[in-house]
C-alpha cells in the first residue's frame, strides 16, 4: 500500500496481487488520529496489504524538513499500532506529477482536488515497485 501523507488527506493506493502495478483506492479525509488509522487498518485487511510505503517529502536539495519528520512519526505509528512494515520514499515532485498529469486530461480544478492525493499515492507506489523491481532483477 502506498500513502501519500498530508496534513488534510491521505490519498491511498494499492498494487496488484503480483506487485507489479499501482492503483489508486481512496483518499482520507484526515479528522482524527485514532479514525485515520481505524480507516487505515480497515484497508489494509479488505487489500490484503504486507506493508506500507509512505511518500517522505525531501526538499529539492534532499534534505529533510518539518513534514518528513510528521510522516516518519505517522509511519511509526501504523508499524506500532497496526503492526505492519512500513518503508519511506522519496516522494519529490509526485503532486506536481499528478497535478500535470491531471490537468492533461483536461480535467477541472474541483475534480483534480479530489483524486490528485491518490494518483500521488499511486507514483510513490509505482516508483517503490519499479525500483525494488529493478534491484531484484540485478
Amino acid at each position: 500500500m502506498g500513502l501519500d501523507v498530508g496534513e488534510k488527506t491521505i490519498g491511498i493506493a494499492v498494487s496488484d496481487l503480483m506487485g507489479w502495478t499501482a492503483q489508486g483506492v481512496e483518499t482520507i479525509r484526515r479528522t482524527r488520529l485514532e479514525a485515520d488509522l481505524q480507516r487505515l487498518q480497515e484497508l489494509i485487511q479488505q487489500w490484503e496489504v504486507d506493508s506500507v510505503v509512505c511518500g517522505l517529502p525531501r526538499n529539492m536539495n534532499g534534505t529533510y524538513g518539518p513534514k518528513a519528520d510528521e510522516v516518519r512519526k505517522f509511519g511509526s505509528l501504523i508499524e506500532k499500532r497496526l503492526k505492519i512494515p512500513v518503508h519511506f520514499w522519496d516522494e519529490r515532485l509526485t503532486t506536481v506529477a499528478a497535478h500535470k498529469t491531471l490537468l492533461e486530461g483536461d480535467m477541472s480544478r474541483a475534480k483534480r482536488k479530489k483524486v490528485v492525493d491518490k494518483l500521488a499515492a499511486v507514483l510513490i507506489l509505482q516508483n517503490y515497485i519499479d525500483a525494488n523491481s529493478c534491484k531484484k532483477q540485478s
